[in-house]
């Protein structure tokens, strides 16, 4: 997995959940806080999320073959959509019940030091996994906003774990704000509606990351940027004239199929025109270097053609819309 994977993030984030979900449960069997046995599991659904985005980059890796001639990239795509499956059921309605539970059948909170304290631990552990997150991001996101950030990112681990590490603070504070209003007001029913927020948190998070990982899987073009860098690599202002369409499709994070047809002259020849070609091809991947898999159609240009045609894709003069 490069650098753009977020490796680093994943594994901070891992080893903190991983603590952070044994404290809970020992706070859970002390103070009986369902608050502390949804977060529990939701910490173990964490580690259990990583493992699958690590899984899913080392599956990436793997070359392609005579079955899968365009690589096995989109497998990260796959599993970072696993884990908003895991994310919704094991974490959300797992807390969603327990919070269902607990208001209908209250109990008090014992060893409330138990709790209070894992709490603390954990929101600091989350906080370190979380700046961890936001470092690495930080690196590749440039200028965009976080909320574009998580919608346009191409590598599905980042967003993820910035997610998911989101979620886990602001979880916390909702049990630490149950546990507290339990133990204040010596009523459990708190504790219950503290771990009925928490599941409805997480089925949000993993509902955006869902319908954001579903987007990836369908497959997305390359960004605006990119587009425009492959529009002004192609044409050389001799040979290659023009851009009549183009599309662009990411085979994964970190590998872009560029499909062209492009416009030569009538007097060109065919070894003019092959040369051309492949110097195009160079030009792009220098410009863009994810653009791994190229296919360049040649055609004619013809402007009436281009003011005839209805579809860009089949006409000669046709423009990408």
């Amino acid at each position: 997995m490069s650098a753009s994977g977020g490796t680093k993030a994943i594994v901070a984030a891992l080893a903190a959940n991983l603590a952070i979900a044994v404290a809970k449960f020992v706070a859970f069997v002390f103070s009986g806080s369902s608050s502390m046995l949804a977060e529990s599991v939701h910490s173990l659904a964490d580690s259990g999320n990583q493992g699958l985005l690590l899984l899913g980059g080392k599956k990436a890796q793997r070359e392609a073959t005579p079955q899968h001639p365009f690589g096995y990239g989109r497998e990260r795509y796959i599993y970072a959509f696993l884990v908003s499956i895991v994310l919704f059921t094991v974490g959300g309605m797992f807390a969603i019940y327990e919070g269902y539970e607990k208001i209908h059948e209250p109990h008090a909170i014992s060893h409330w030091y138990w709790p209070v304290g894992v709490l603390i631990f954990a929101i600091v552990a989350e906080s370190f996994s979380f700046r961890t997150a936001i470092k690495e991001s930080n690196e590749i996101r440039g200028n965009l906003s976080w909320s574009q950030f998580i919608k346009r990112a191409k590598a599905p681990e980042l967003p993820v774990v910035l997610l998911e590490d989101f979620g886990a603070l602001i979880g916390l504070v909702l049990a630490l704000a149950g546990v507290g209003l339990a133990l204040l007001t010596g009523n459990g029913v708190w504790d219950g509606i503290g771990t009925l927020c928490i599941g409805i948190l997480l089925i949000i998070i993993a509902l955006v990351l869902a319908a954001e990982t579903k987007s990836l899987l369908l497959g997305e073009a390359a960004g605006t940027e990119d587009v425009e860098k492959i529009k002004a690599a192609l044409v050389d202002g001799d040979v290659v004239t023009g851009v009549i369409h183009m599309r662009t499709l990411h085979l994964g994070p970190e590998e872009l199929l560029v499909a062209a047809k492009i416009a030569v002259q009538s007097d060109d020849t065919a070894s003019e025109v092959a040369r051309a070609i492949n110097a195009a091809e160079a030009r792009i991947r220098e410009a863009v270097p994810i653009a791994r898999v190229i296919y360049l159609e040649p055609d004619i240009y013809s402007a009436e053609a281009a003011a005839a045609g209805t579809n860009p894709a089949t006409s000669p003069g046709g423009e990408d819309h």
